[in-house]
């Protein structure tokens, strides 16, 4: 007997959950997979009963057969109680496409994950290859203890060991690109000639700015309520913060810098109660296409928190001080910023303030 249940992920979006549950001689099969559309879900499982029932074998063997990598995706990201962020989303989304997804799970072997980094390393770098194993290898940690599904967790760590000694896959290197006032200041007239032609547009002159000074990531900044900024102390109230660990609930008070408070209290009050109520992707898309219209070579948004933290240091912050501002919680990783040979305030008497 087969049934569709509608389950609402943890991103908004809505998935189809079709189970089947058959018994043969007091012995039960059951199985389950996940469509985006109703109708794929019924179709399924129409198939697979009649699978099922023509198979004469053991029913655990008939089961583990039948699984592939992607059927333990869809689940993982279906049964994740913690939530899965969007780069992590988008990569197990593309790994879907992949030839090593359509393999059963229980053949999947340390070659098998090697070819597929091999694939990966074709137009990616070695970091970029590095997060796709390890997001993938959070589903074959647990694919067996929680699931049964035979996916092999030792195969996967032998791969990421060989990928590592070959080169495909390793540590991402350290940017150390900061714009220009030059370039800040074709960026900031692009989009305020952009705003004014459209009052609808972005403020992406006034993110910019924000971004530069206070340091913060996009998806942090589009998350930021009017009620989380304290102008009497200086700070801001940053949710979900990104760590290592766990982001999700990673919630801090952080100093937010005069220059970052006054374009944030200049914002017009917005609906939701958003100081910026705005799509993450879309503010780095915005600020990628206006990088390429006015060529700008290798510059990201994330290079704008760069960017402010180096300032800090330029203008004499020690290193609690700017971790308190940035966030980060490992001093460590503010040691490179302390040989900056810049010293003084480069933005005073700047147009834009």
């Amino acid at each position: 007997m087969g049934s569709v249940t509608e389950r609402k992920r943890l991103d908004g979006s809505v998935g189809y959950l079709a189970q089947i549950d058959l018994k043969r001689n007091g012995k039960r099969f059951r199985d389950n997979r996940t469509f985006e559309k109703r109708s794929a879900a019924e179709a399924w499982i129409k198939k697979r009963e009649k699978e099922v029932k023509a198979f004469e074998g053991d029913f655990l063997t008939l089961k583990q057969r039948k699984k592939t990598l992607a059927d333990a995706i869809d689940r993982y990201v279906l049964e994740s109680q913690r939530e899965i962020g969007r780069t992590k989303a988008q990569v197990l989304r593309t790994i879907k496409e992949y030839d090593i997804a359509s393999l059963k799970c229980a053949d999947i072997v340390s070659p098998d994950i090697v070819s597929f980094a091999q694939e990966l390393a074709i137009g990616k770098e070695p970091a970029t290859v590095s997060n796709y194993l390890s997001h993938l290898s959070s589903i074959f940690a647990i694919a067996k203890p929680a699931w049964g599904v035979p996916l092999d967790g030792q195969a996967m760590k032998d791969a990421m060991v060989v990928c590592s000694r070959l080169g495909l896959s390793g540590k991402s290197r350290k940017r150390d690109r900061r714009p220009s006032l030059a370039e800040l200041d074709a960026l900031l007239d692009h989009f305020q000639v952009a705003t004014a032609s459209n009052p609808r547009a972005l403020p992406m002159h006034k993110i910019v700015l924000f971004a530069l000074f206070s340091t913060r990531r996009e998806s942090e900044i589009t998350r930021i309520l009017r009620s989380d900024l304290d102008p009497e102390y200086g700070r801001v109230f940053i949710r979900d913060m990104k760590h290592p660990g766990a982001k999700l609930g990673n919630d801090v008070w952080c100093d937010l810098p005069r220059r970052a408070m006054d374009v944030a209290l200049s914002m017009p009050l917005s609906p939701d109660g958003r100081v910026f109520p705005f799509n993450p992707d879309t503010i780095s898309s915005r600020f990628t296409r206006a990088c390429k219209v006015l060529e700008i070579k290798d510059l990201r948004f994330h290079d704008l928190r760069h960017e402010g933290a180096s300032h800090l240091f330029e203008l004499g912050y020690s290193i609690p001080q700017a971790a308190a501002v940035t966030g980060h919680r490992s001093w460590s990783s503010l040691q490179r910023y302390t040989h900056l040979q810049q010293a003084g305030d480069k933005f005073e008497g700047w147009d834009w303030l």
